[in-house]
């Protein structure tokens, strides 16, 4: 029993990171119907930047925190300006491939502007672990625990509460029907990359303490994030947010047990699984037709 809650404690600390990286799918997903592969990269950029300001630049956590994730929101509204929107024909399948090849550019400039070391930061507070019937509970994770509820509570109450955020869902909805009542679709479309985005430094900066971060770090998070999204259901807030914490106890379940070579496929194995079974996910955001 004592190893389950581990292994359990563990799950749900790596399923907050994946949560928080499927719903930056989501989101994106949600106004713009573009599944952003270079998302994986922006947590990399995300970890590796709050290395740099907490370090190097010694600043203290909380203003390395807000620096990180408004620096990578900003180069996620320079990727939509730049990158998304000069496209002449943007067709699915034409901004899929731009958001791969700028992952591949991205990657590239994580490996030149910190190399190929690997860094990591000091957790966000000296607490011992928290003892819950023999397993340990690292304050680490009580942190990122703690972040992302919170993050998720701000997110539901910006959709549901303010103006903004209704005008996003209803470009989400139907963008030209958003755009005859007056909405600034493109506006919103800009909004929700610069969102996503700080979404994805938002893990980058919780996982710097409990892991090594490099160049190569964000292909694996991205496709995991992506993997949690499908299996709570792409475009759903909370199904991102119940895919990625069940993506993260079943791996750490399947890394315990079975062995530790599954860490990286139990996501990909779930992936097959919900396609074949509930191609919307555990809660089907999408109209799906199977033929």
């Amino acid at each position: 029993m004592q190893e389950i809650l581990q292994y359990f404690f563990s799950g749900i600390t790596n399923g907050a990171i994946y949560a928080v990286i499927a719903i930056g799918f989501s989101m994106l997903y949600n106004s713009t119907d573009l599944i952003n592969f270079a998302h994986g990269e922006f947590v990399m950029l995300g970890a590796l930047t709050m290395v740099t300001f907490s370090g190097p630049f010694h600043l203290p956590l909380l203003p390395a925190f807000i620096a990180t994730v408004c620096c990578i929101s900003i180069a996620g509204l320079l990727f939509e300006r730049l990158a998304i929107r000069t496209v002449r024909f943007p067709e699915p399948i034409v901004l899929i491939i731009i958001t791969v090849g700028a992952s591949i550019f991205l990657r590239g400039i994580g490996m030149l502007a910190w190399g190929k070391d690997a860094y990591s930061i000091p957790p966000f507070s000296t607490h011992p672990p928290l003892d819950i019937a023999g397993a340990k509970l690292l304050a680490q994770s009580l942190w990122i625990l703690l972040i992302v509820l919170l993050m998720v509570a701000c997110l539901h109450f910006f959709f549901k509460k303010t103006l903004t955020g209704k005008a996003m869902e209803a470009c989400a909805i139907d963008k030209r029907a958003a755009w005859i009542v007056g909405i600034p679709s493109k506006l919103m479309v800009m909004l929700a990359f610069g969102l996503s985005t700080g979404l994805g430094a938002l893990s980058g900066v919780i996982i710097s303490p409990i892991t090594m971060c490099s160049y190569d770090m964000g292909t694996m998070l991205g496709l995991k994030g992506f993997c949690a999204a499908m299996l709570g259901g792409l475009g759903s807030l909370w199904g991102s947010l119940i895919g990625g914490f069940l993506l993260g106890i079943l791996e750490a379940l399947g890394v315990g047990f079975v062995s530790s070579g599954l860490k990286d496929a139990t996501a990909f194995f779930l992936l097959l699984f919900i396609l074949y079974a509930r191609p919307g996910g555990i809660i089907s955001a999408l109209n799906v037709k199977r033929f």
